[in-house]
Parts: structure tokens; sequence; C-alpha cells
């Protein structure tokens, strides 16, 4: 379930060129989170509007957790307790694999120098360099964890699994 899970996400990622949607989309289908309009919310995501800071991937992961279990009355502190806990697991594993969870931190460990995403002209040299298929796999882990967080959540609380 995991590997089909990461592999969509980077599938998304490619189609999409687009971290955030890309993965938000592949953990909505896989655990029946959200809709269109969460998809949609997304979309200025990626490096928190291409500025270089929280990676999108990131971000989706977050997104989906609190989808998963996030609260729905103001005075539900234990799902916000539950949620924020599982999107520092989700950062801390993230900044362990790929150095950070800033865009521009990532890209440095990927291409040894980040690009300024808001100047279109470092923006094609990052189209140039391949960005869409090298920035796959941070996309794949990220929904690949978020997704272990998810699971674990669901099975720790007797909660659907859906698998």
């Amino acid at each position: 379930m995991l590997d089909e899970l990461e592999k969509k996400a980077g599938d998304y990622e490619e189609r999409f060129a687009s971290c955030s949607q890309g993965i938000l989309l592949a953990l909505q289908e896989h655990f029946n989170l959200g809709n269109a309009e969460v998809l949609k919310a997304a979309t200025a995501m990626p490096g928190m509007a291409l500025r270089g800071d929280t990676c999108g991937a990131v971000v989706a992961g977050i997104m989906a957790l609190g989808l998963a279990f996030g609260r729905e009355r103001a005075d539900d502190f234990a799902a916000v307790t539950r949620t924020t806990s599982a999107a520092r697991k989700l950062c801390k594993r993230f900044e362990a694999e790929f150095g950070g969870c800033n865009c521009r931190d990532v890209q440095h460990g990927i291409f040894g120098r980040s690009f300024n995403l808001t100047d279109p002209k470092e923006g094609m040299e990052f189209v140039k360099a391949n960005a869409i298929k090298k920035c796959r796999r941070p996309s794949e882990r990220a929904a690949r964890i978020t997704g272990e967080l998810i699971l674990e959540e669901r099975r720790k609380n007797a909660l659907p699994v859906l698998d």
C-alpha cells in the first residue's frame, strides 16, 4: 500500500509540476481525505509561493495529517495535540533525509545550490536542471512518511485503516 502511495505521489509531482498538489492528491485518494477544494488550496504551497520556504511536500503532508485527524471543534485540544505531534514527526523524519524542511535546503541537497524560483531566469535554470524529475524523491518520501503516520495513528486509536 505505501509503495503504491509513494509511486503515485512521485507520478503526480511530475504530472502537475507541484510537490504540494501531487502529494496531497495521492494522500487524498489513498486515505479518502478532503475534496477538490482542499487540493485547490494547495496551489501556491510549493516553497510557500516559490519563495524557498517550507517545502510543498511537507506542507501537503501536514495538510493531510490535519484532514486525517485534525480538530473539527474549537475545544478539541486532543486533536490539536495529536495532529501537531504527527506533523513534528513528519518534519523531523523529512529533515533527517533531506537536510531541512525548506525548499531551498532540499534544492541544495539535490542540486548543490538553491534556485530563486520567483526569478524567471532562475526558474528556467531550475527546469533545465531536470527539477521535475529530481524533486520526485522528496515528494515520494513525504507522502510515504505521512502515510505511515496516518496508519500508525489510525491503528493506535482503532480508527479505520482503509488499506
